[in-house]
């Protein structure tokens, strides 16, 4: 599963890196975290057709991490759905109608996974895994509007926008980490991805490949991302293992 990333760059910097052409939420500028977790604020990647308007436009958007579907009954089922797996995502009933047409780009610098320790049943080491070249990853994910039935109809949190991230089989290179990592999606295949009028989820199946091999890295680092309560730049420093020797 993913369920820590880093997300540190500015949203100017994401605004230019993604070719945005709309800031949907201009009254909310998120700070660097480098321990995002789930129900934490995101930056998203979308684009939709606004009222009146004869295409699609490509925004930048803060929602909550953990999708909550379009029928839940209260937005607590979004701790449980932080992860879609690319295998059941266009059948399961929290994630198809999104997979249809709403998906989105969530932009990472990184992300965490943890790995047992050879004779130590419940120590884990986590590793931080990001591009070799330090660029941005671009998971793939879906995004949902939940309506609140306990707020008036003017109320600016009537809506509650989420997303998920869609997690696939790990490459050879970091599958003894975790057997699982989040799916990116190139460059190339951003415009088609984010297009909500494709909403043939085959054609949309077919855009998720899986990332290069080679092109991610990854090296441990300290036990204090295990808490969310930890933050800054030294959660994704490298560090000694600490049963050298016994992780690979």
């Amino acid at each position: 599963m993913c369920g820590r990333y880093a997300s540190a760059r500015k949203k100017h910097e994401l605004l230019e890196e993604f070719e945005v052409e709309q800031d949907a939420s201009p009254d909310e500028e998120l700070q660097p975290d480098y321990n995002v977790a789930p129900t934490k604020q995101v930056y998203a990647v979308l684009s939709r057709v606004p009222k009146e308007a004869e295409r699609a436009v490509r925004q930048l958007r803060v929602m909550r991490w953990g999708l909550v579907p379009v029928w839940a009954k209260d937005p607590s089922i979004g701790s449980r759905m932080i992860n879609a797996r690319l295998e059941t995502v266009a059948e399961k009933p929290a994630f198809k109608r999104a997979f249809a047409s709403r998906r989105c780009l969530l932009p990472a610098d990184g992300y965490f996974e943890w790995m047992p320790v050879e004779g130590e049943k419940r120590k884990k080491q986590p590793f931080y895994i990001h591009p070799e070249d330090d660029g941005v990853l671009a998971m793939a994910g879906l995004y949902e509007f939940w309506k609140d039935p306990t707020r008036a109809e003017d109320d600016p949190l009537k809506w509650l926008v989420t997303c998920t991230v869609i997690t696939t089989q790990a490459e050879d290179d970091l599958g003894h980490i975790h057997d699982r990592m989040p799916m990116m999606i190139e460059r190339e295949r951003w415009a088609e991805w984010l297009d909500p009028t494709l909403t043939d989820t085959g054609q949309a199946s077919r855009l998720l490949v899986p990332a290069d091999a080679g092109r991610l890295v990854a090296y441990p680092v300290s036990t204090d991302v295990n808490s969310v309560r930890n933050n800054g730049p030294h959660l994704i420093e490298p560090q000694e293992p600490e049963e050298e020797g016994a992780l690979f």
